[in-house]
């Protein structure tokens, strides 16, 4: 998601150090944080390990520092911060003017005391200083300074309610550059449903949002659902959409069974006639052969049965056969014709046994057949 920039958190009375008074003039050195991690001095409760300092660190707050038009306060017991609530002035007891790092030691300042702080100190009156910096919320880094107070008291009552006052005066933000993005668990739930990163902007999930409820209204129409359909209707809609489909039939691969048993009569009606037309057609065939005397009447049997099996077998012996006159009409005027006494065949066998160049035996099986 877009990234808001973090509230940089505010630590008050963090650490306290001992006051010293000034060596000359009105400038004191007063020690703001010390050197790597550190903790609270009171113990209280915190939602970083702990806080850091370091030269990198303490660089960036020392330039960030340069950079300010007015210095910082240093006030009396953090009064700057309780004003709004007492009504009481909040008089500085001095102003930062410089900050230093010393490697090793910490995080140093050098503040201009009033005449009257400076008196306090000298006289004992207030013992130590108790800094107010912000920090990364992160990774506790330090970042800025932001006050000070003199006070006797470093582990104030109700410091934590002191803490959040300093942090409601210093509303300041930082952009983290290593920080997780602070997305809440539905928000993350939702981007995950779109298959989004948490790293998507606002405008890319409403947009992505958008698109995805246009696609579920688009879906509800085409399943002939109404627009307030829940996913649940949407998956029974097409899980019976997926059934139907699987038991259709395919009119570019199937045809119904009465178009089948139609073309099945039809078929067969149109096979009997093709027969009965082969039928005469052989008939026809057969007669004009024994008519010319290409056929003889003993062979009439036999030339039906190749006619039937192989009507082209037929064709073509009938068309090579010649005719025998002597099959055309009676060579014994009306009588019985004689058996040769030899092969047993009449006149007209023989004739035909000759024009067709097969043996009587040949004739007489075929006769016989």
């Amino acid at each position: 998601m877009k990234k808001t920039p973090l509230l940089a958190a505010i630590a008050l009375a963090a650490c306290s150090f001992d006051l010293q008074a000034p060596a000359e003039g009105n400038i004191i050195t007063l020690q703001v944080t010390p050197a790597g991690q550190f903790k609270p001095r009171d113990g209280r409760e915190m939602k970083v390990p702990s806080w850091n300092i370091n030269t990198a660190l303490a660089t960036a707050v020392v330039q960030r520092f340069a950079a300010k038009k007015t210095p910082p306060v240093v006030d009396y017991e953090h009064q700057t911060l309780w004003k709004e609530e007492n009504g009481q002035p909040a008089p500085a007891a001095g102003f930062f003017r410089s900050l230093e790092w010393r490697e090793g030691e910490g995080l140093f300042a050098q503040v201009e005391l009033t005449a009257r702080a400076k008196q306090y100190i000298a006289d004992g009156e207030y013992r130590y200083f108790s800094p107010v910096f912000m920090f990364d919320p992160v990774t506790g880094d330090v970042l800025d300074v932001q006050m000070g107070a003199l006070t006797n008291n470093p582990a104030i009552d109700g410091m934590q309610a002191l803490s959040e006052r300093a942090a409601a005066t210093f509303q300041l933000s930082i952009d983290h550059p290593n920080e997780e993005l602070l997305v809440n668990p539905l928000l993350k739930a939702v981007l995950a449903a779109l298959g989004l990163a948490e790293t998507t902007t606002e405008e890319q999930a409403v947009a992505a949002l958008t698109a995805h409820t246009t696609d579920l209204g688009s879906l509800r129409k085409q399943l002939g659902l109404d627009d307030t359909a829940a996913c649940s209707a949407m998956v029974a809609a097409c899980t019976g959409l997926k059934a139907k489909a699987a038991t259709a039939v395919d009119p570019a691969k199937h045809v119904p069974v009465t178009v089948v048993d139609e073309l099945k009569g039809e078929i067969a009606a149109l096979t009997a006639r093709l027969g009965e037309r082969d039928d005469k057609d052989l008939e026809s065939e057969i007669k004009a052969a024994l008519d010319d005397g290409r056929l003889h009447k003993s062979m009439e049997p036999w030339a039906r049965e190749l006619g039937k099996s192989n009507r082209a077998s037929l064709t073509a012996y009938l068309g090579a056969a010649k005719p025998i006159p002597a099959l055309r009409g009676s060579q014994t005027n009306g009588e019985p014709p004689v058996p040769d006494e030899k092969t047993g065949l009449t006149p007209d066998e023989l004739a035909v046994c000759s024009a067709m160049n097969i043996t009587a035996e040949a004739f007489k099986a075929a006769k016989e057949a």
